[in-house]
């Protein structure tokens, strides 16, 4: 069987369409078509059923990513690094969350580049986009908040994340008690600080504690939670962080926590790997010193 033509099975696979497998592959849409199809000749099986947007692929399809993508993924290691155990220095890149990715994943994975890891470092808030870069080959690890589904990409539990309904001392004074007595109302008095229109940390938690949906647009939208903090903390509104991001703050009285619920929402980071990379001595590293130093957040 033709490597070439399984290196674009598994890029199709990965991409889940012959546009954005064509893009990765620097080939043509038809060239690429050409092979899966050529493939599927070979193999006398359909591997991908065709759909207005993209392919889904069919049950041999899968069974054949899953036995062959490891492989090829050793292979391009062989071929970027060489077989030589001083062969230079190795390449990993890692995509996450901005604030996480910075504040928790780069200093634990800092004393490895003294060993001769190079990092390269991609932000995203979206944990969709995040998985999709990393089945198309993009990254080798991924942080994010939505455990992947299927068996091409394998997820290990991080950590859990604590999230604090936060504002500033001024807010808090004014409030006193009624957040207590009538949290499901306070976003009707006070102006939030969010990271999307959507509000969903401040949804998530009112859910949580409140059982209750959110009643306010927000007054400040930042797509990065260290420029929510900020805003808090000057007296913009309320806002719901993670206690990692806040905890200083919080310490220094720039922020309050206007509630302390018995059972404070969280949510779950994942480490997330293509099926079959573990075995890459880079990445093997990495993920292991994540997990290790994740005992402590």
């Amino acid at each position: 069987m033709d490597l070439a033509l399984l290196r674009t099975f598994v890029t199709v696979h990965r991409a889940g369409s012959f546009t954005r497998a064509a893009a990765l592959l620097g080939l043509s849409q038809p060239a690429v078509t050409g092979q899966i199809r050529t493939l599927e000749r070979q193999l006398g099986r359909p591997l991908f059923l065709r759909q207005a947007r993209g392919v889904t692929p069919t049950t041999i399809g899968d069974e054949l990513a899953h036995r062959a993508a490891p492989h090829l993924d050793a292979l391009v290691e062989i071929a970027e690094t060489g077989l030589a155990e001083d062969s230079g220095v190795r390449t990993l890149h890692l995509a996450g969350p901005p604030e996480f990715t910075a504040q928790r994943a780069l200093p634990a994975l800092t004393p490895l580049i003294a060993q001769g890891l190079s990092l390269r470092i991609s932000f995203f808030a979206n944990a969709e986009e995040n998985l999709e870069g990393l089945a198309a080959g993009h990254h080798d690890l991924a942080i994010t908040t939505a455990r992947p589904r299927g068996g091409l990409l394998l997820a290990t539990p991080l950590c859990d994340e604590e999230h604090v309904l936060v504002a500033s001392p001024r807010w808090a004074a004014r409030l006193g008690h009624s957040v207590l007595r009538e949290g499901h109302v306070v976003l009707s008095r006070l102006p939030v600080v969010e990271v999307h229109e959507s509000l969903p940390l401040v949804s998530r938690y009112w859910a949580a504690v409140f059982d209750s949906r959110p009643a306010a647009a927000a007054a400040v939208i930042a797509p990065d939670l260290r420029a929510v903090l900020e805003c808090a903390a000057a007296g913009a509104g309320l806002a719901v962080l993670p206690r990692y991001l806040c905890e200083n703050a919080l310490e220094r009285g720039e922020v309050v926590a206007l509630l302390d619920p018995p059972v404070p929402p969280l949510r779950t980071y994942f480490l997330a790997v293509r099926a079959g990379t573990l075995t890459l001595p880079r990445v093997a590293r990495a993920h292991e010193w994540l997990l290790r130093a994740a005992v402590d957040w």
